[in-house]
């Protein structure tokens, strides 16, 4: 787990770069960096500047830090995550959550593009996430713990915060947003699931199944942070349509999605 002293490194030279102080966190996944964009009075940080911040180098993730102002709120957002598949060590695909608690974030939001396992989805819907289930077997706070951080058995059972899941609903529901819930599956990539995974993972209870956000998930708990999840449904898993995944789609698809994704993400911040 990072040392404290790590962390402080990172928010200090973060600090440096602005006087704002942000109180929601935004991750934002393939294709759905582009919310960034309406963020007012933005300063940019390249992650390569920010000490221990590694880099993404999946298509579609920015690798920027972005803070400012989004309908009236102090926000700091990610262009991109880092990915368990890229070899980073989970401590560095959580670390930026680390900072965004020290920061003074107290809400994260955190996005994705995934496949639906669910055969009444459709690609192109959003899925509010309820749970999940962590098949990668692996978790971010194995090792000694930091009792400065968190404690040392992180309880889970509200890991997605049921007052930010029914103001999402509320808020989609006031948009005309179709909005799916369910539960997402981790799986570690960077190859899509078989046929016969994806069958096992339905059977195991996970609607959609994606490359990321658990760990995050996992680490905004054991920050104490409240956590909404939101998955851009970009295709459905391998097996069910019988057509061939690649990555263009799920870019493809998310860009598809933005405008009520950004209206939803807005219509959220307004009132959280």
């Amino acid at each position: 787990m990072h040392q404290t002293a790590h962390i402080n490194e990172a928010k200090d030279f973060i600090l440096t770069k602005t006087n704002l102080r942000p109180t929601i966190g935004m991750i934002l996944g393939s294709g759905l960096g582009g919310l960034a964009d309406d963020i007012a009075n933005a300063v940019v940080i390249p992650y390569s500047e920010i000490p221990h911040f590694a880099k993404s180098e999946a298509v579609g993730h920015a690798n920027e830090l972005v803070i400012g102002e989004l309908e009236g709120k102090i926000v700091v957002a990610m262009k991109g995550r880092f990915h368990y598949y890229e070899g980073y060590s989970l401590d560095d695909v959580t670390f930026p959550v680390r900072v965004m608690k020290a920061l003074g974030v107290e809400n994260v939001i955190i996005t994705n593009a995934c496949g639906a396992v669910n055969t009444s989805y459709k690609a192109g819907e959003l899925m509010l996430i309820t749970d999940h289930l962590n098949l990668v077997m692996n978790n971010p706070l194995m090792g000694p713990n930091n009792d400065e951080l968190g404690v040392r058995f992180q309880d889970l059972s509200k890991a997605y915060s049921p007052e930010l899941r029914e103001l999402a609903l509320r808020v989609a529901d006031a948009q005309g947003i179709k909005m799916q819930q369910g539960v997402y599956a981790w799986w570690t990539g960077p190859a899509y699931e078989t046929p016969a995974e994806i069958r096992m993972i339905r059977t195991l209870g996970a609607d959609a199944v994606g490359m990321s956000t658990v760990p995050e998930v996992i680490v905004a708990n054991h920050a104490g942070l409240n956590v909404l999840g939101i998955s851009c449904l970009t295709n459905m898993a391998c097996g069910i349509l019988d057509q061939p995944l690649n990555h263009e789609e799920v870019i493809e698809v998310a860009a598809q999605v933005r405008t009520s994704f950004v209206a939803l993400i807005k219509g959220i911040l307004k009132e959280v």
